[in-house]
């Protein structure tokens, strides 16, 4: 399909209800370490509730896969963390993926590994994929400690201290500068203590230290995604109707996911949470006139907001997005871009630190088509917008990446009709 429409759940002379309960998707971010640490078990742990996102089944099957060349396709944690795997478990491998993966730096992760002992070369740009991994030297893996920036990006130290228990002497890392989506660190650390990792983190010292102790199989189950439930929050938020109630499955109150923080954030935007045994209800709220939030532990859900403040016409002041330039695509400019067709605008404040989205004094007529830029949350950050106005979302199939059922569970709340 090339796109897909929507349209809002009722006419202003019916106005219905927005009432749905959502079987969200599971968390890629937990399933994609836990299947590293299966994997650094020699795959003896009961995995359960894995994520059906195409992120997380390409890295099923390139665990399981005996091919030479590793293609990540466009999956960044992916990449990172079997860059990781792959060097310290002596395995001849060619990682690559898109050509916009071959645009996205590691080069911070390789020295880091080669000065572990790693034997990997870049085969086209120095610090970009695609890669060639040979293992270990034998001469230089007794080195234990090393220096990494924390501001760039989290998964880099996820892959690191993940292989760190195989390591012959474990490993120190010290961080240095600012530390960013400190959560998905944190989120790491806890899953390599669940399956008996000894791992001390001083955060005012800036370092992690790691044993080296083997993993502990053990049975693990795996969350429902936050970064999914951004996108319901956001329905929530949009919705016309005051009784608005969406119950999203599989959702915990005590939760490792950094994405989690939505619940904060989206109640400025009008959006009351309740836990149940069965996950968390969204209901209607007061919505505040301005809200300035840090994105640096969860960069992730900044389009979700920018666009849920821009149709409300909240002003919204954003820091902590730098990261957001070496996604999929340059979120900021995408949504720079793409704000424009929905009456708001995205502006630069600060150089590269804050930004502010406010709405325009004058609204597009008609619907909007929204470009996706090969980015799965750019088109579901985008459709809530369905629940005031009639929108268009362009190759609506790269939800896939995270969110493979969306636009099935969108149909609970809004007209969908795809168009080729």
């Amino acid at each position: 399909m090339n796109a897909v429409r929507l349209t809002p759940p009722a006419t202003l002379m019916e106005p219905g209800l927005v009432q749905a309960t959502i079987p969200l998707a599971s968390s890629k971010s937990e399933s994609n370490r836990a299947l590293i640490i299966d994997a650094l078990t020699g795959f003896r742990c009961d995995l359960q509730n894995l994520s059906t996102a195409r992120d997380t089944q390409t890295m099923i099957r390139l665990l399981k896969s005996t091919d030479q060349t590793a293609d990540v396709l466009d999956a960044g944690t992916t990449m990172r963390f079997l860059t990781a795997y792959f060097a310290v478990t002596g395995q001849e491998k060619i990682m690559t993926g898109t050509p916009r993966m071959c645009e996205r730096p590691i080069g911070i992760l390789v020295d880091a590994l080669q000065t572990l002992g790693a034997d990997i070369t870049y085969l086209n740009k120095e610090g970009y994929p695609p890669l060639q991994i040979k293992g270990f030297s034998s001469s230089t893996e007794s080195k234990n400690r090393l220096s990494i920036r924390g501001d760039v990006s989290s998964q880099y130290i996820s892959a690191l201290v993940m292989i760190a228990p195989l390591l012959p002497n474990g490993l120190t890392l010290e961080l240095t500068g600012a530390i960013g989506s400190r959560p998905y660190i944190e989120m790491t650390l806890e899953q390599m203590r669940y399956f008996g990792a000894d791992v001390q983190a001083d955060w005012e010292a800036k370092t992690i230290t790691v044993a080296p102790k083997p993993y502990t199989p053990k049975p693990y189950a795996i969350e429902s995604d936050w970064s999914g439930a951004s996108y319901w929050y956001s329905v929530a938020a949009l919705a016309s109707d005051e009784t608005a109630e969406i119950n999203l499955l599989g959702l915990k109150a005590k939760s490792l996911q950094g994405d989690s923080a939505i619940v904060d954030i989206m109640r400025s935007l009008g959006v009351e949470s309740t836990f149940t045994d069965s996950g968390v209800r969204l209901t209607k709220g007061p919505t505040a006139t301005s809200l300035a939030w840090d994105f640096t532990d969860c960069p992730d859900l900044a389009q979700t907001v920018a666009v849920c403040a821009a149709v409300k016409g909240v002003v919204l002041r954003l820091t902590g997005i730098e990261s957001l330039k070496i996604k999929e695509t340059d979120r900021v400019a995408a949504l720079q871009a793409e704000l424009q067709k929905i009456g708001a605008e995205l502006v630069e404040i600060e150089s590269n630190h804050l930004y502010e989205v406010h709405q325009l004094a004058v609204s597009p007529s008609g619907p909007a088509t929204i470009d996706t830029y090969d980015d799965h949350r750019m088109a579901m950050a985008f459709a809530p917008v369905a629940m005031q106005h009639e929108i268009i979302i362009d190759e609506p199939g790269v939800v896939a990446k995270s969110y493979p059922s969306f636009w099935d569970d969108m149909a609970r709340v809004a007209s969908v009709a795809y168009v080729h």
